[in-house]
């Protein structure tokens, strides 16, 4: 009789437990020593693999841990080395990895609050804790209403899965504003808005949701021209909204954006609000995508980018990002929750139990598309616990602080420019025009000092393309995002010397 493989004893995990904590540990000593970005080939990684799985087992897993310091780890882009500039931070910190490890080793499944009551009802304090934190104002948070509430947070995957998650509650409230016998007539009529300057995931979300055929679809995929600091231009946004209705189409999204990728430009939420209801009146979905940059409002000066968020009906943020919590975890907010779960929800008869159907508990599963989900809460509040909201701002405000001495260092070299207006921890930079230098020159020499640095393999900084202001062509300038763990101003000054004498 067959009883199984054998499985691996206390003893036996704990001690391996050890050694591969050891190894992590190793690894964070040691990474700022390794090139920053991986220096392998494609392919490489494949054919050093075997072809087939092992048949017998390896039970000290000796040679696995072996191999993943000769063949892991140097073929990896190391994004917690304190030279990894190129794009936002993604951050971890000790608290957070252990707070992962103890939800892989419960191993709990939390779709439902019947099948995980502690993984539901931690998860709705803690984004209640970092909502209050960030300064979101009440209908956003569970509050005494608990489970009643009309709005609430959760954790999805990614700032991606959460512009899906406002796309489809937008178009499901839009659609029911209408009489049954029109909604799906109405769906051709549906369009949604962004800013030419919003992160690619909006426009995925559209294409996912039927509202995009492709990248270059425009019929109801609408982009936002922006002003001169690359905000979206709320009176270009009016003027859409205006012709769109005129021709009898169905507004039901606009997303916002706190911290372009690009040059972390700020949309005025207030502004951009108030084009919605001027034209529209409230049954548009307004989400605000603050993947990277809603980290900093635990910082009380950082806030001013939320004026008008009581005018929102999503909120989101990545403190996977710049927020000490690894990936992924990125958290939601909405003010409008029956919407969300409304577009949500299907309800098998296998889901179905008391508590549930009371409406007495929340179950997580009717908040985004994934059934499944893993008890993230845990990292979440770990990070919370032993950092606490002072922590949390020191941490914000190092990068900030690093950011401000790095545009400084540039500014104060004639042969640079800063080619946009900093608003938190990224500096957009280049090689200043010469004197009857055609634009593609200037941007082919700030390419070859690009190629240049990350060759060196001493730093990893990332490129974007800006469009110029007016008439003035689009730029190609280089991206410093700061905000790594392990970065400090000698690394920072570093940086800078570096790029300095490679100049020319």
């Amino acid at each position: 009789m067959d009883e199984g493989p054998t499985h691996m004893t206390g003893q036996h995990f704990r001690d391996l437990a050890g050694r591969v904590a050891s190894l992590i540990e190793r690894y964070w000593d040691g990474v700022d020593a390794r090139p920053v970005r991986a220096t392998v080939t494609p392919g490489a990684l494949l054919e050093a693999l075997p072809a087939r799985a092992p048949e017998a087992g390896e039970a000290s897993l000796d040679r696995c841990l072996a191999d993943v310091e000769r063949l892991v780890l140097p073929a990896l882009t190391h994004w917690q080395s304190a030279n990894f500039y190129a794009y936002f931070p993604s951050n971890i910190s000790s608290p957070s990895v252990l707070g992962e490890f103890l939800s892989a080793g419960l191993g709990v499944q939390g779709m439902l609050w019947a099948t995980s009551p502690a993984a539901t009802e931690l998860e709705m304090r803690v984004l209640d804790w970092l909502g209050g934190a960030i300064g979101l104002p009440d209908p956003f948070l569970f509050g005494t209403a608990g489970a009643r509430a009309s709005g609430g947070g959760v954790i999805q995957g990614t700032a991606s899965d959460a512009a899906l998650a406002a796309l489809v509650a937008g178009r499901w409230r839009t659609l029911r504003s209408l009489p049954e016998n029109a909604r799906r007539a109405a769906l051709p009529r549906l369009t949604a808005y962004t800013s030419t300057q919003a992160h690619s995931s909006i426009l995925k979300a559209a294409m996912i949701a039927g509202l995009a055929l492709g990248p270059e679809d425009h019929e109801q995929f609408r982009l936002v021209p922006v002003r001169e600091d690359l905000s979206m231009d709320p009176a270009a946004l009016e003027s859409m909204l205006r012709a769109d209705v005129a021709r009898g189409l169905l507004p039901c999204f606009v997303s916002a954006t706190l911290g372009t990728t690009s040059s972390t430009a700020i949309d005025p939420l207030d502004a951009v609000g108030g084009a919605i209801r001027g034209v529209c009146g409230s049954t548009p979905w307004l989400h605000v995508d603050a993947a990277h940059s809603g980290s900093a409002c635990v910082c009380p000066e950082h806030r001013a980018m939320l004026r008008g968020i009581e005018l929102a009906d999503s909120f989101c943020f990545n403190p996977h990002k710049w927020l000490l919590t690894n990936f992924d975890c990125n958290c939601f907010w909405t003010r409008d929750r029956a919407s969300l779960t409304g577009a949500m929800s299907v309800t098998p008869e296998y889901l179905r139990n008391a508590p549930s159907d009371a409406g007495a508990v929340v179950d997580y599963r009717d908040w985004h598309v994934p059934l499944g989900r893993r008890f993230r809460a845990l990292k979440l509040w770990f990070v919370l616990r032993y950092y606490g909201l002072e922590g949390l701002r020191s941490h914000i405000r190092h990068g900030v602080r690093l950011a401000a001495l790095f545009e400084e260092l540039a500014r104060s070299d004639a042969r640079f420019e800063v080619a946009a207006e900093r608003s938190l921890n990224l500096v957009c930079f280049r090689l200043s025009p010469r004197a009857g230098e055609a634009p593609e020159q200037t941007d082919a020499r700030n390419r070859e000092l690009l190629e240049r640095l990350n060759a060196t393999g001493r730093l990893y900084l990332s490129h974007t393309v800006l469009p110029g202001s007016g008439p003035a062509p689009a730029r190609y300038v280089l991206r410093m995002a700061i905000g790594a763990v392990r970065t400090r101003e000698e690394h920072v000054r570093a940086a800078w010397d570096l790029i300095a004498a490679s100049a020319g």
